[in-house]
């Protein structure tokens, strides 16, 4: 089984990161069998194919540029000039047949790992010539695989042709019977099919190579369950540091939540445990809302800033609990706690104009009545 550097065991399939981390590195799943059968087989049988269209072209090559006229025995360049356009001739000649086998090894070489380019994977490493390593390799599984590939194609192509030629014995005897025009056509038959057969006897080492090679990407790309461990706090943030950034998130909500109370028009006290501001604007809101909210600290805090803006502080503890449990920030409160918080806002209101005009002290309120579906004790 796969071990670490460390000595520890890679027991866990690769998660979806170390694939992905692997697939950026240029790591994937590959199979030089695969391309060497695609493109050797369509090879064989594009020849075949086009084995008429080579053979008037090669005809034609012959014809135009290795006939001279009397003229160019008189012309020092006729020669260069012949050997250019069979050269320009040929390759228009065999550029399909390039193209097509460019097109399946490029096709052939994503169809099992896809497509994939790194250059962190085209980089030398200096490890590959170390003498240990390569030893290692050779005599690894990967390398035992390596041997019994070359073993099987030596032995399947060494009968297969052996077999074929046994066969073919009595045409091949017989192509010296023939005149030129006829045996041409039967070589060409003969040649064609042969390159077929001997290319598709391939297609065994590639269905054996093609898993072997899937097996052995996801067996390097294995992971201790220490990696796995640490790769999920890489993710999704150690616990330490995730503890802190929710600590100063906290803080940033309650620093903004108490620039937000001297706005208030009241606050609702526990007296000593929760503490609730409100806010009404009849212009601009349906129902009064709540601005700021806290028990323990938080309360004394939003009563010390209360105090500071002259906002004034209402002591009734079961409005304040039903405020504080049944209500978000920057919510507007449930209807059913309507009729207390206007009985409240009626007060302050009051005391507003009594503040700024004088008169008759107006009496704080004592009685709010609150649901009972929203009392909280």
């Amino acid at each position: 089984m796969a071990e670490n550097k460390d000595g520890q065991e890679k027991t866990d399939e690769p998660t979806a990161k170390k694939l992905d981390d692997s697939r950026k590195k240029g790591q994937v799943a590959r199979s030089k069998e695969l391309n060497t059968i695609a493109v050797t087989l369509v090879g064989a049988i594009t020849l075949v194919s086009m084995s008429g269209h080579f053979e008037e072209a090669f005809r034609n090559v012959m014809t135009n540029n290795f006939s001279v006229n009397r003229e160019d025995l008189y012309e020092p360049m006729a020669m260069l000039h012949h050997l250019s356009n069979a050269i320009y001739d040929a390759l228009w000649m065999l550029a399909p047949f390039f193209l097509t086998l460019m097109v399946v090894a490029i096709l052939a070489s994503v169809s099992l790992g896809g497509l994939a380019f790194s250059m962190e994977a085209t980089s030398p490493k200096l490890d590959k010539l170390n003498p240990i390593s390569g030893m290692k390799r050779l005599f690894s599984v990967k390398g035992l695989m390596e041997f019994v590939k070359a073993l099987l194609k030596f032995i399947f192509i060494t009968g297969v042709t052996g077999v074929m030629l046994w066969i073919s014995i009595p045409e091949i005897i017989g192509l010296s019977q023939m005149d030129i025009n006829s045996a041409l056509p039967e070589v060409r038959s003969l040649v064609g099919d042969s390159f077929i057969i001997l290319a598709s006897t391939l297609i065994l080492i590639a269905l054996m190579d093609v898993p072997f090679q899937l097996w052995e990407h996801k067996r390097q790309l294995r992971m201790t369950k220490q990696e796995v461990r640490d790769e999920m706090k890489n993710t999704e943030g150690r616990p330490e540091v995730k503890g802190r950034i929710r600590t100063l998130q906290r803080e940033m909500a309650q620093r903004r939540m108490m620039g937000e109370v001297p706005k208030a028009d009241v606050v609702v006290t526990n007296p000593a445990h929760y503490a609730v501001a409100l806010k009404y604007d009849q212009d601009t809101m349906g129902a009064p809302k709540v601005i700021a909210k806290g028990k323990e600290l938080v309360a004394t805090n939003i009563r010390k800033i209360a105090t500071e803006n002259n906002i004034p502080l209402i002591e009734s503890p079961m409005l304040a609990r039903a405020i504080y449990f049944s209500t978000e920030l920057d919510q507007p409160i449930p209807t059913g706690l309507y009729l207390a918080v206007a009985k409240l806002l009626a007060y302050v209101f009051q005391l507003k104009i009594y503040r700024q005009e004088g008169g008759e002290i107006p009496l704080e309120p004592s009685d709010f009545s609150v649901p009972e579906e929203l009392q909280h004790d």
